[in-house]
């Protein structure tokens, strides 16, 4: 990023000599050595403007090019490429801003304290955390750490939905199963939830009640016992989230919204704008006016609200709690729910572009190259809690973010539990482990440490040692390309390649040796890779351990 912005500021400073300002330049790296380390396509974008071919622009812009630092070697144009070669002092600069920067490498003040909310997971209380929403909670809370890398100030939110039918069956499902472990007659309902988790609850339920709860009214002994299980349910998904390393600043129940009247308060300001219209007997939401595919029910025919005006008036909450930008994780299910939100959103009178809604896909489990599909206590599913008793945290959210959102992901368990290259997250927290490693040789061996931190940096020029320099220059790039595509996977795959780096250089090169200008180049240089793996990993919430 020191290396890009420097040439890219060569070029904008040709450009401003020639009358051309307001100019994006974007400078990248080469795939290819044999044109250069770093390389620009500017020429092409200026091509239509001034109606030249992209060589006569790039041969213009390279005859104003100055360096006032001395870091470029020499300048190729290829087909109206401009190709960079830059000297190695050049990538010394790249190690001495790491040992500055350190744990803020990478770091943007860019949020300025913005508020920005995430809300993620949302899981009914209704049953175990199933993998699909630990892919949704692994997604939400490395995207809030990449938001607070760029100086955002972030609130996790866990919207609970413990209002409506589904409610209302589990109440039915545990006092069913209840009676079943009482001896009593029973009858489950038809549409009732059947995991043995049910029958958990439900032997809770009986510790915690007695037998009072059976002297009580139908309607009061379910809304005691729908309370119990739900309480229950959360303090489950609470465990099982912050054992995998997500803690909400805020778990925002749905009955909260009814308490306030917030349902009426939405409705009314959607009615007060022109919004609404009446249709065989229930109350509509013009949605089609803010491009949506078709109008959308807000009051049923039975007079009461549907889910979509709830989460309408959720929204309208958010925005008055002060929050500039709103972002929704939500599951594949969710797809079409997408153009309805922004237009509830814009009815209501805010900006449908400070909302942001991401669809992720389904996860599919694997072991031993076949799908895993039932879990032992859920039935239907495979709870985030059997996950992880079995790969442990780190494989579980480095494999969750390591795929696009949009594209579904196919978790290899047998892979994730693997000590070996393979492993995708093993790899990475081994190359920190041996720098790691290296320190401890080199404090057995009495080694000063401290001088690498103002060594010459002129003896790393092997060409290992220059892709090594090169690929940690890149990781406040790939930050931004992650947050600005909100895709967390970019960056594992960063993590990935800065590993494979490390690992070549380590194996290739002699690090602790009598040649000491060497020696002390070649360990600051593994102390710049040690602590950018560091930030990568603290960003994914995965750990850096220093033994393996």
């Amino acid at each position: 990023m020191i290396l890009k912005k420097y040439l890219a500021d060569r070029i904008l400073n040709a450009l401003n000599q020639i009358n051309l300002q307001g100019i994006e330049v974007a400078v990248d790296r080469t795939q290819n050595p044999e044109f250069g380390h770093y390389t620009s396509s500017v020429s092409f974008n200026l091509s239509k403007v001034l109606k030249k071919s992209p060589y006569e622009i790039a041969k213009g812009i390279v005859e104003k090019l100055d360096d006032p630092l001395g870091l470029i070697d020499r300048i190729e144009i290829k087909g109206g490429f401009i190709n960079f070669f830059l000297k190695e002092t050049a990538f010394h600069l790249v190690i001495r801003e790491i040992i500055k920067e350190r744990a803020n490498y990478g770091r943007s003040n860019e949020g300025q304290g913005e508020k920005v909310q995430i809300e993620f997971v949302s899981a009914n209380p209704s049953g175990p955390l199933h993998v699909g929403n630990g892919r949704g909670g692994a997604l939400g809370d490395v995207l809030a750490s990449i938001f607070e890398w760029f100086g955002y100030a972030v609130e996790r939110e866990f919207y609970v939905n413990d209002v409506g039918t589904q409610m209302n069956l589990l109440a039915l499902s545990v006092e069913a199963r209840m009676k079943e472990l009482l001896g009593m007659p029973f009858e489950f309902p038809e549409e009732g939830y059947h995991g043995e988790y049910i029958k958990d609850i439900a032997r809770l339920a009986i510790e915690n009640f007695g037998d009072n709860i059976w002297n009580l009214p139908q309607e009061e002994r379910l809304e005691r016992i729908k309370e119990f299980a739900k309480d229950t349910i959360l303090e489950w998904q609470r465990k099982d989230l912050e054992d995998f390393g997500i803690r909400f600043d805020c778990w925002y129940k749905e009955s909260t919204l009814h308490k306030k009247n917030l349902l009426k308060e939405a409705f009314d300001i959607l009615k007060a704008n022109g919004y609404t219209y009446e249709k065989d007997g229930a109350v509509w939401f013009a949605s089609t006016r803010f491009g949506d595919e078709k109008d959308r029910v807000l009051i049923k025919s039975d007079g009461s609200s549907t889910y979509f005006l709830a989460d309408i008036a959720y929204h309208l909450d958010k925005y008055r709690r002060g929050f500039s930008r709103i972002i929704d994780i939500w599951g594949a299910d969710h797809y079409g729910y997408v153009a309805r939100m922004k237009a509830g959103v814009e009815a209501l009178g805010y900006d449908p572009n400070t909302l942001e809604l991401i669809i992720y896909q389904i996860v599919h489990l694997f072991r031993g190259g076949s799908a895993v599909r039932m879990s032992k206590r859920a039935g239907e599913m495979v709870t985030l809690r059997e996950l992880l008793d079995e790969v442990g945290k780190d494989a579980a959210r480095y494999f969750f973010v390591m795929r696009d959102p949009n594209s579904q992901l196919d978790f290899d368990i047998d892979l994730a539990k693997t000590q070996s290259a393979n492993n995708p997250v093993y790899y990475v927290q081994y190359a920190f482990a041996r720098c790691c490693s290296l320190f401890r040789q080199a404090e057995a061996r009495g080694i000063e440490i401290e001088r690498m931190f103002d060594c010459d940096l002129s003896y790393l020029r092997d060409p290992l040692e220059i892709e090594l320099m090169i690929t940690l220059e890149d990781f406040p790039d790939i930050l931004k390309n992650a947050f600005y595509n909100r895709a967390p996977h970019r960056l594992t795959f960063y993590l990935e390649s800065l590993a494979k780096s490390f690992h070549s250089f380590y194996n290739s090169l002699r690090i602790l040796q009598e040649d000491e200008p060497i020696m002390y180049a070649r360990m600051a240089l593994v102390f710049a890779t040690q602590q950018v793996i560091k930030n990568g990993l603290d960003i994914i919430g995965v750990s850096a351990p220093e033994r393996m």
